[in-house]
């Protein structure tokens, strides 16, 4: 019976718990799953706990970074994107799922990269991961972040895209939100923009009615206002649910030590749709 969690801010409607029981079972392992909320400045002082706790544990927003200096090992992706989203308590070690989940949910939607103009909303946990996953694939990847400490820092460390102080009004084949705003004390919003030669203001029809497709990594809810909006413009919409299945099925693969396969993936996602 493996003990399991997931952290983060506010994780009280996330479906977590529900999608690794699934995973999990399908695999013939038995789980407990509680998802625990924690205030940012209280983060330092409860991380410890959390290894004694737990056999291993999902880490969310905005905790992907902040648990790297408690953990003694990162796996490849969890060191070259710099945050972290699953963590085995035994050898506290480190791994991102973020970047297969991304991939997969975009395959599943048939989304194409290579070659495409993509502008990304947001250079945090999961901004980072799918920055560099976007960039792998071939895509043309532009970054707008309103910390433009934290841009710089992610272009430093591993470049491959266009840095934004400010969003130009022109085509993109896809824009990607990795802020998180449109969730939990967000419902309703659109992340606020600086654009060229226009102030700043929230992402609306000025810039989404100009692109090919928005994806969104929120899953709650369904369809945020960024997604509502592009939808109003005929545009097509990806929302984030996908990706938590499948970065949730790695994490599971990680924590039974099971090889992933994204076959098997892909059919547990599609018994999920239906289950769900």
């Amino acid at each position: 019976m493996l003990k399991l969690a997931v952290v983060g801010k506010d994780v009280s409607q996330s479906d977590s718990p529900a999608i690794h029981t699934f995973i999990l079972n399908k695999m013939g392992v038995k789980c407990t799953y509680d998802r625990v909320s924690v205030a940012p400045p209280e983060f330092s002082a409860r991380a410890g706990e959390l290894f004694s706790r737990y056999d291993a544990f999902n880490v969310t927003i905005p905790f992907k970074a902040g648990i790297v200096p408690f953990l003694r090992e990162l796996d490849g992706e969890a060191r070259r994107f710099g945050a972290v989203n699953t963590v085995l308590s035994r050898g506290r070690r480190g791994y991102n799922t973020d970047g297969f989940g991304f991939l997969a949910m975009l395959g599943s939607e048939n989304v194409a990269l290579a070659g495409k103009s993509v502008l990304v909303l947001g250079a945090g946990g999961a901004g980072r991961s799918c920055i560099r996953k976007l960039c792998e694939a071939g895509a043309a990847v532009y970054v707008y972040e309103h910390d433009e400490g934290r841009l710089f820092e992610v272009y430093g460390e591993f470049g491959g895209f266009t840095p934004l102080r400010a969003v130009p009004l022109m085509p993109f084949d896809l824009v990607v939100n990795c802020t998180g705003v449109g969730m939990h004390d967000t419902v309703g919003k659109t992340p606020v923009l600086c654009f060229e030669g226009g102030g700043t203001e929230p992402v609306g029809e000025q810039l989404l009615a100009l692109c090919g497709a928005a994806v969104d990594l929120i899953y709650v809810p369904a369809q945020s206002e960024f997604l509502r909006i592009a939808a109003s413009l005929g545009k097509k919409t990806v929302g984030g649910a996908a990706m938590l299945f499948f970065q949730a099925y790695l994490a599971d693969c990680i924590f039974t030590g099971r090889e992933a396969s994204l076959a098997e993936a892909e059919t547990y996602w599609s018994e999920w749709r239906k289950h769900s």
